[in-house]
């Protein structure tokens, strides 16, 4: 069968790369063809784009590149229609992926979602564009269940969550074992300091926002604990360099986020997929993120937004279990003063532990890449 896939930032890259190994577990003769990144790349196929092209984010970059947007869609739509593949696998980038799926409808191919758009959060009216363009959805929250089948009557697979399977194949790999892996991450001796870890995002825009205060609230730890930021794939090393200067910090190279969670005492992290995978980690975090108009987007999240939460963490918990510092909330004393609370010793920290444990019994044990894999090759088959 023939596969086209279409990710368009780091953490669907992450996902499409291993769904992808389990598509070839499935189907011997599977070919792919996709936008997406080095992970992709690294399972093979023709990568037509890499997802560094695509990844704009907020209202001002969007409309500055919308021409160039426009252009990626219409040459992903030409590219599609031209190789004729089998299915059309959409990772999650909903502005853009939406968009693909109701031109592809009656045009052939199968379209598949793999983890589903967030429109439980905002913009709840495209459940009309799912419904209408996409033949099978494939979710990894379990609260995504009621929303989509209970609430809009559509029928969705659930998988279970890539995250969780992520870092327990990471763990099961022997790294636990690994007491010199620090020194190596760090390159270095770590002069017996415990790690803090910033996870400030995956785009320039997300990093200019949310790491200078992130490393103004850890200045005063720097005498008992090394603070480490986790490089982003996509992101030149010398991008950070204009941000760190003047701080003792150390900068990982890109894919190393794992390896800096396993080590790490507590982080502060942009929220994303990786307020999840800090959590599957036993980490106690803080989630910063940083908005341009803070205010009227504080406005917005208490008046427009149908979720209580933005972490994946708390929405899958249904309640706070790791504080979010968003919006007009956001600023470096408020940053410090959650983070104080969950260093060893916090008031915060034993109880966050206790919730994590929650939230991985909530996820299950499914293997979310196998399972959507299984049921893509049987439905495609059965066609």
């Amino acid at each position: 069968m023939k596969y086209y896939l279409i990710a368009g930032e780091a953490s669907g890259d992450l996902h499409a790369s291993h769904l992808m190994a389990a598509l070839k577990r499935h189907d011997a003769e599977a070919e792919f063809r996709f936008f997406g990144g080095d992970a992709m790349a690294a399972e093979g196929g023709t990568m037509v784009k890499h997802y560094r092209e695509l990844a704009y984010m907020g209202f001002i970059p969007v409309v500055m590149h919308l021409r160039t947007i426009l252009r990626n869609m219409r040459f992903c739509e030409e590219d599609i229609l031209q190789w004729k593949p089998d299915a059309v696998i959409l990772v999650d980038y909903p502005g853009f992926n939406l968009k693909i799926a109701k031109f592809l409808k009656g045009k052939g191919p199968k379209v598949y979602y793999y983890i589903a758009p967030k429109i439980w959060a905002w913009k709840e009216h495209r459940i009309k564009n799912i419904k209408r363009d996409i033949d099978e959805l494939f979710s990894i929250l379990p609260f995504e269940i009621d929303f989509f089948e209970k609430k809009h009557h559509y029928p969705i697979h659930y998988v279970g969550n890539p995250t969780k399977a992520e870092v327990d194949s990471f763990l099961e790999s022997g790294r636990e074992g690994c007491e010199d892996d620090l020194s190596s991450l760090l390159e270095g001796e770590t002069g017996g300091k415990s790690l803090i870890a910033l996870l400030c995002g995956s785009r320039q825009q997300e990093i200019k926002d949310n790491l200078p205060a992130m490393l103004e609230a850890t200045r005063h730890l720097t005498d008992r604990y090394q603070i480490v930021v986790a490089g982003a794939p996509a992101i030149e090393h010398e991008y950070y360099q204009q941000f760190t200067e003047g701080y003792q910090v150390t900068v990982l190279r890109a894919g190393q986020t794992f390896q800096l969670l396993h080590h790490a005492t507590a982080a502060l992290v942009t929220s994303g997929t990786a307020t999840l995978e800090t959590c599957m980690f036993g980490v106690p975090q803080v989630v910063c993120y940083n908005t341009k108009m803070a205010k009227f987007f504080g406005f917005l999240k208490r008046h427009f937004l149908k979720v209580k939460y933005v972490s994946l963490v708390n929405l899958i918990a249904d309640r706070e279990v790791v504080c979010e510092l968003i919006a007009d909330d956001f600023s470096v004393d408020n940053i410090r003063h959650e983070l104080e609370q969950i260093l060893p010793g916090g008031s915060k920290r034993e109880k966050m532990l206790s919730d994590y444990t929650e939230i991985r019994n909530l996820l299950g044990d499914g293997n979310a890449p196998e399972q959507a894999a299984a049921i893509m090759t049987q439905l495609l088959t059965q066609q």
